[in-house]
This record gives C-alpha cells, structure tokens and sequence, in this order.
C-alpha cells in the first residue's frame, strides 16, 4: 500500500554508519527528513550528500535531524563518504543507512515488493524509484513526500523551505501561498472567522472572500 502524508511513518530497525538505530526513537521528540539514494557510487547522489552535509547547519537550527539511505551495505557507506568529501569538500556526519536486504526501500514503498531481497547485483536503474524525501513530524507522521528522477539534484533549499511552511503553519491557524519565504505575508486558514482573525492577528488583507492575507505570525 503507497504511503501518503499524515500517515504514521512506517517503523524500522537498521544499521547505520551511526551504529544501528530504532528509527522512531531516533527521531525522537523533533522532526527528521529520511532522503534515499538508488546506489553508492553515484555521480547524482554524491553531490546530494555532501550538499546536505554542507547545510547540516540550517537543519540543525530548525530541530530537524537528517538521515540518508543506500540500498548497498553501510561498509561501502565509509568508502562513499570519501569520495564525497573529494568532490564537495563536505564531511557526512549524519547517519546513512544500510539496506542491502531492500527492507527499509520496499517499507516505503520505494522499491516494488518482487524487487528481490539483496543489493547485490544490481543497477542504479534497477533502483530507480529509490529517489524520495520524506519529513516527519513529532507525531511521527509523514508531513511531505517527495520523489526525483534519477537525473534530477534535488533542491534542499526548497525542502528547507517547506520545513518553515510545516512548522509555521504547525503552531499557528494559517498556510502559505505559492513560493512563500520566511518572513513573507501568510494566509489565514477558513478556520478561523473574521473576528477571530482581528484578534488573533491584528490587521489582515481580504483578497477574496476565502482569500485573507497577513503578517507571518513572530516575524
């Protein structure tokens, strides 16, 4: 069954290049992002790492720890993480997983069931869909889900983006629009009436009738 956001992150327990980990109570009481690579060794991949390594930082300001994923053996982790340090000048300190049994891809429904039981032997086209970012909220539920062609870098400032929008909109009754910043104007949910809108928020713009606009709530 595909996963979909606000369902419970699917649970598991995997080595690590961190030792091995209980994903939940790794994630503790904060929120996480799991990214997935198809293989080690990838040219892709290997500017993704070290672009994640690079803005560790801007994750950590936010309480979201990160947590990537290979479907190769997490000895082969330690010799990728050099040649990522060569061509990004970035260390990986964060947690890559070992999944050469391809349990952790299939729980997320990376990979198709009859996608065999081993990383051995196989292509960076035979794991193709092994390309996908989850975030994960407090509660443990999937607040965003988004999978790459293989040919495509992802874009970590615009995850780091989305992370702002989830955790703004997670304490206050608004949403963002369409390629929102922090510190830009934000939308006042259909939840809140127009007098609770006054109290809440002070002045605010009436674009439409289910359209109203606001200053970001502690900007």
């Amino acid at each position: 069954m595909s996963l979909r956001i606000n369902q419970t992150a699917p649970d598991f327990t995997a080595d690590t290049t961190k030792g091995q980990i209980n994903f939940h109570e790794w994630i503790g009481d904060g929120w996480a992002v799991l990214f997935s690579h198809p293989k080690n060794f990838t040219p892709v991949c290997t500017t993704e790492l070290g672009t994640m390594a690079g803005i560790a930082p801007e994750f950590d300001k936010r309480g979201v720890k990160i947590i990537g994923i290979s479907v190769d053996p997490v000895a082969d982790h330690g010799k990728w993480k050099e040649d990522i340090k060569i061509a990004t000048g970035h260390s990986v300190d964060y947690p890559l997983i070992g999944d050469k049994d391809l349990k952790v891809a299939k729980l997320y429904d990376m990979l198709p069931d009859d996608a065999g039981s081993s990383s051995e032997g196989r292509t960076p086209a035979d794991n193709a869909t092994v390309r996908s970012v989850y975030v994960i909220g407090p509660d443990k539920k999937i607040k965003l889900i988004l999978t790459y062609p293989m040919t495509t870098g992802r874009n970590f400032d615009e995850i780091l983006r989305a992370i702002d929008s989830m955790q703004l909109t997670a304490k206050h009754q608004v949403a963002t629009p369409a390629n929102w910043k922090q510190g830009e104007d934000v939308i006042i949910t259909a939840a809140v009436s127009n007098e609770d809108a006054k109290a809440r928020f002070g002045d605010y713009e009436t674009v439409l009738p289910y359209l109203r606009k606001t200053k970001q709530p502690g900007a």
